[in-house]
């Protein structure tokens, strides 16, 4: 378990979260292992076997504390929140124009934008950290089909155009991302995207980092007043925060796939730290889920200018600041949405 920045990340396999006046109690085998004020939270997550009392929940509700729950790979299982918050004319524009194939594909395509550029850029710092590594031929090449791929999006098009661009950006992305590997490579392999479950560590550790990025964005887009479940790239399905997904397709490459590269190719994270399980998913142990966490946490703290708004801000903020960069559009207060893109 470990306390970073205004979230509580829980990670040790059966422990016992209560409610001990306004303050959240952790046990772990009847031991009193961390005492946390509520109102230093913003959120707490749960990875695995951990459990939570009713009237903890009660609590985090109260204070506007949300409290998520994840399997041990990462996958989202739920979340509890209390009173729905926010302006209701905002989401009735959030939803009408979701229902607009037109409205949609606006949106929709400004994020793609950013996820090929963004994805583009990751290749391309690769190219400059490492100018005489294996398989550069491929990257540049990967590239060159991205940037015309940016370029072809800056047309008009409608939303299945635009999801089948984000497709083939993903694919020409993928294919050459085992060649940014350097390190470790009998262990850290890259053969394509396998979700669920991850068959291998590198997918393990991106679906982790995903997981981790999703739960930001999710709640940057409650705080604004936004349902991170009524998307414009990602159609709506029961249990998916399809908004939140929308977003995080330009964020990853920049939050977790370079992170992911930086833990493996400067050895933070190693074999051991990863298992198979007996249904073949391969598996983080806590310490290597710490290591990451740790990680993830600093790299948001790390600043950039943001290249809408011209400011420095830190990276675990530019999620609140496209959330509410959304809303504004959404409002009419600007003319189309800013979409992040990563220099």
């Amino acid at each position: 378990m470990k306390q970073l920045l205004n979230t509580l990340y829980i990670t040790t396999q059966g422990a016992y979260l209560a409610k001990d006046g306004e303050t959240i109690h952790v046990r772990v085998e009847h031991e009193t292992r961390l005492r946390v004020p509520i109102h230093t939270l913003g959120s707490v997550v749960c990875f695995g076997q951990v459990s939570c009392s009713p009237p903890l929940m009660g609590l985090c509700a109260e204070n506007g504390v949300s409290l998520a729950f994840f399997s041990e790979n990462g996958r989202f299982l739920a979340r509890v929140q209390g009173p729905i918050s926010g302006n209701v004319l905002l989401r009735r524009e959030q939803y009408r124009r979701s229902e607009s194939q037109d409205d949609s594909a606006m949106i929709a395509r400004s994020v793609v934008i950013a996820k090929v550029a963004n994805c583009r850029t990751v290749l391309l710092r690769a190219l400059r950290d490492k100018p005489e590594c294996e398989g550069n031929t491929s990257i540049g090449a990967a590239v060159l089909r991205l940037a015309h791929l940016a370029n072809t999006l800056q047309a008009q098009c409608k939303l299945d155009q635009i999801r089948g661009h984000e497709g083939d950006a993903a694919r020409t992305y993928f294919e050459v991302f085992d060649h940014l590997i350097t390190e470790s490579k009998e262990t850290f392999f890259f053969r394509g995207r396998s979700r669920r479950p991850p068959l291998d560590a590198v997918n393990a550790l991106l679906s982790f980092l995903y997981t981790l990025v999703t739960h930001d964005v999710a709640s940057a887009l409650e705080g604004v007043g936004l349902d991170p479940a009524v998307g414009f790239l990602h159609r709506d399905r029961p249990g998916r925060p399809s908004l939140a997904l929308d977003l995080v397709e330009e964020l990853r490459p920049v939050l977790a796939d370079r992170l992911a590269l930086s833990l493996i190719n400067r050895r933070q994270v190693c074999s051991k730290g990863f298992r198979r399980t007996e249904t073949g998913a391969v598996a983080m142990d806590e310490a290597t889920r710490k290591e990451v966490l740790v990680a993830y946490q600093k790299r948001k703290q790390e600043e950039i200018l943001h290249p809408f708004l011209r400011e420095r801000v830190g990276f675990g903020i530019v999620a609140h600041v496209q959330a509410l960069l959304l809303s504004r559009y959404l409002r009419g207060d600007l003319d189309g949405y800013p979409s992040f893109l990563w220099k």
